[in-house]
């Protein structure tokens, strides 16, 4: 062979490696696109094969949206965070449903529940919850509920001792709700990235999109630099060509925008109601947790400070200190984590719901 086809040898590999790599990186490239726009989407329909339907109840003239599945063992009631839906609990409710019969509810001013400021109070909430239970639950039941709707379950164990065998609250932000309390030091993630961006979207009318303005106006995205003004026209772009549809992004990992995922069924006067405090109106924290017979596992994911100050997390370790002290009745598990818990540790969720039910 002559020294030119020796030469061409080598270089002929070099283009198959070049080009198995130039595949890769294309099939890679298209399964990361993929993800982010529909992995939301394929989780959620995966609900349907372990045996969920959802329903819709009226109740004192309200509707109120919910996900029901096979009756395998006691009745389990899951209530979302702010900004979420009942689909929001889908990384977990397959293995749930093997245990429980489990009821997911969508809260007031989320997903196709009664979009209605006058039930945007956690008592409101609460009670219609408990009606809800008591009507179509009928037994008793384990509540469990995530942020916000941690308060809420916690309110209801306070208020419907005789059903309510045992309580998960999945980092719960007690005692750092109300305005006056979010804005404590610093502040928290949820005043900027929450509480104001609403109040703020209310007060003017050219946008109308909430997840186009959330994306242009968030303090999460603005800790990303020079990426929040192209994630917001991407944003602006995808709710324009996709109207009354989830919001995602290709480019953008699914877990840094899951946060809008929902937001096309979301009022942002919900959020109104924590930015001018009404949302707790009535209600003493400390007195509502004292009053919690059964008993509880309280989930705390990790107390983290940005460089300006501001709480990451849902409570500091003295509120968690304080939750802890507070609940007659209580195992605190603190874990490495971020808010939605049950999203990042399934494992764990579940297996606090367990022990939680070991207990009741």
């Amino acid at each position: 062979m002559s020294d030119s086809g020796h030469k061409r040898k080598p270089l002929r590999i070099v283009g198959i490696v070049l080009a198995v790599l130039v595949v890769a990186a294309g099939v890679g490239l298209a399964l990361y696109r993929d993800g982010n726009l529909h992995a939301e989407e394929r989780l959620i329909a995966s609900t349907a094969d372990a045996g969920f339907t959802e329903k819709q109840a009226v109740i004192d003239g309200a509707t109120v949206n919910y996900a029901e599945g096979p009756n395998n063992g006691p009745a389990l009631l899951l209530i979302h965070g702010q900004g979420m839906e009942w689909e929001d609990y889908a990384s977990v409710l397959a293995d749930l449903s093997r245990s429980y019969h489990v009821f997911a509810i969508d809260c007031f001013g989320h997903g196709e529940s009664a979009h209605d400021p006058e039930l945007y109070t956690c008592a409101t909430q609460g009670d219609y919850a408990i009606a809800f239970a008591a009507r179509y639950i009928g037994d008793d039941y384990l509540v469990s509920g995530h942020s916000s709707g941690g308060i809420v379950a916690a309110y209801m164990a306070a208020n419907d001792p005789e059903r309510v065998t045992a309580c998960v609250l999945e980092d719960p932000p007690l005692f750092r709700v109300t305005p006056e309390e979010a804005q404590t030091g610093a502040g928290t993630f949820a005043y900027y990235d929450g509480y104001t961006v609403a109040h703020a979207f209310l007060q003017q009318d050219e946008v109308t999109d909430y997840a186009a303005w959330y994306a242009a106006n968030s303090y999460l995205f603005s800790l990303f630099g020079g990426l929040q003004d192209m994630l917001a026209e991407q944003t602006a772009s995808w709710c324009a060509e996709h109207p009354g549809e989830h919001a995602t992004n290709a480019w953008v990992p699914r877990e840094w925008t899951r946060g809008m995922y929902f937001m096309d069924d979301y009022d942002p006067l919900f959020g109104e109601a924590f930015y001018d405090g009404s949302w707790m109106q009535g209600i003493d924290q400390q007195a509502m947790l004292e009053r919690i017979g059964c008993p509880v596992v309280y989930l705390k994911a990790s107390t983290n400070f940005g460089d300006d100050g501001i709480l990451y997390a849902a409570t500091t370790d003295e509120d968690a200190a304080r939750i802890q002290q507070a609940i007659p009745d209580c195992e605190t598990i603190e874990l490495e984590s971020g808010h939605d818990i049950h999203f990042e540790h399934p494992d764990v969720f579940v297996k606090a719901i367990d022990q939680a039910a070991s207990r009741a």
